[in-house]
């Protein structure tokens, strides 16, 4: 069987208003298109790359269905502590079946579908989207599968912004989805809003940009409950004709320990040898930073420099800023809609 390539999403400002539109979460997951031909089950990433050996529960979860004939778009998810857990498929993406294995009995994956391709004989994705969602749902009717999700949707623009509001680091955003559009493989057909959220961090290391010359990039650092400087990411968004200031004034700074808690890791495999180095600093730095999502309490991607905070004092920059993901209560609803 061919890999499909997904059908993908611009980034935009807002929500689309008006009518025809449905919205839904963007689940915060590894995205997979799940195919069956009979007995054979594959599973397919964004990129093209298989993901069968990696969760052998959902693939056998598709095996045992009712219809032997499909294509299903939709989202891997983990749910670990009654809540959705990044970490958790990630660790998935390991070399020893043995292990694999370990975790799938461990913490079993589900299959958060969002729209179908395709069942038995009849092709869908030319079909609009408001055929194609109606078939989905009734063929995850059908199964009563507990490993198989239908994801929510909804016409109402206000309910998806609340989604948007409160779903803490549990979602990545919201899709908006034409209904009368048909599946478009590999296109950007569809809308995204990501949450925009900013923290107030301390800047409590930094390292040179490869040419050693001034800072590349600065560490930013948050304290946790025990008082305890942890890094928790980076920001590398500062304009070029401010890095030579921000170059004099974080090396007057420079004092170990820096970070009292968590440490920066080592070189990347870009780093230069003066670059992989991190300089320490003296923590009176803040800094109000965007950032969209958190893993194991780190910014899983760098930040964008908002501005300065000389306002507020290094103590307050704590944890508890980082958007929270949903209370079991709270998942449990969004996901039995």
């Amino acid at each position: 069987m061919t890999p499909i390539a997904p059908m993908e999403a611009l980034l935009a400002e807002q929500l689309p208003d008006g009518t025809g539109w449905q919205y839904e979460p963007k689940w915060d997951g590894f995205r997979c298109i799940a195919i069956r031909s009979g007995r054979t089950v594959e599973l397919w990433s964004k990129s093209g790359k298989p993901l069968g050996r990696y969760f052998p529960e959902i693939a056998a979860m598709f095996a045992r269905l009712k219809a032997t004939s499909f294509t299903i778009d939709g989202e891997l998810l983990i749910e670990r502590g009654g809540e959705l857990s990044f970490d958790a498929l990630q660790m998935r993406l390991h070399p020893a079946e043995s292990r694999v294995r370990k975790l799938a009995a461990e913490t079993p994956a589900m299959f958060m579908a969002f729209d179908l391709l395709a069942i038995g004989r009849a092709k869908l994705s030319g079909k609009a989207l408001a055929e194609r969602r109606k078939r989905l749902a009734q063929m995850l009717e059908g199964e009563g599968e507990p490993m198989l999700l239908l994801s929510p949707a909804t016409p109402d623009r206000s309910e998806a912004l609340d989604w948007l509001e409160r779903t803490g680091g549990a979602l990545d955003g919201v899709i908006a989805k034409r209904l009368d559009e048909p599946y478009r493989p590999g296109e950007r057909a569809m809308v995204k809003v990501k949450q925009r959220r900013t923290a107030d961090c301390v800047v409590g290391g930094f390292r040179y940009g490869k040419s050693g010359g001034t800072v590349g990039s600065l560490l930013l650092g948050l304290y946790d409950e025990a008082g305890l400087l942890d890094h928790v990411g980076f920001t590398s968004s500062i304009a070029a004709k401010d890095r030579a200031a921000w170059t004099r004034e974080l090396e007057k700074l420079i004092q170990p320990p820096g970070f009292t808690g968590d440490a920066p890791g080592g070189p990347s495999r870009w780093s230069t040898e003066r670059s992989a180095e991190w300089q320490p600093l003296k923590p009176v730095i803040v800094v109000e930073v965007l950032y969209d999502q958190v893993t194991g309490d780190r910014f899983r991607h760098g930040t964008k420099l908002l501005r300065r905070r000389p306002d507020k004092a290094p103590r307050q920059c704590t944890m508890d800023q980082l958007a929270p993901p949903l209370s079991p209560a709270e998942l449990k609803q969004l996901m039995s809609r």
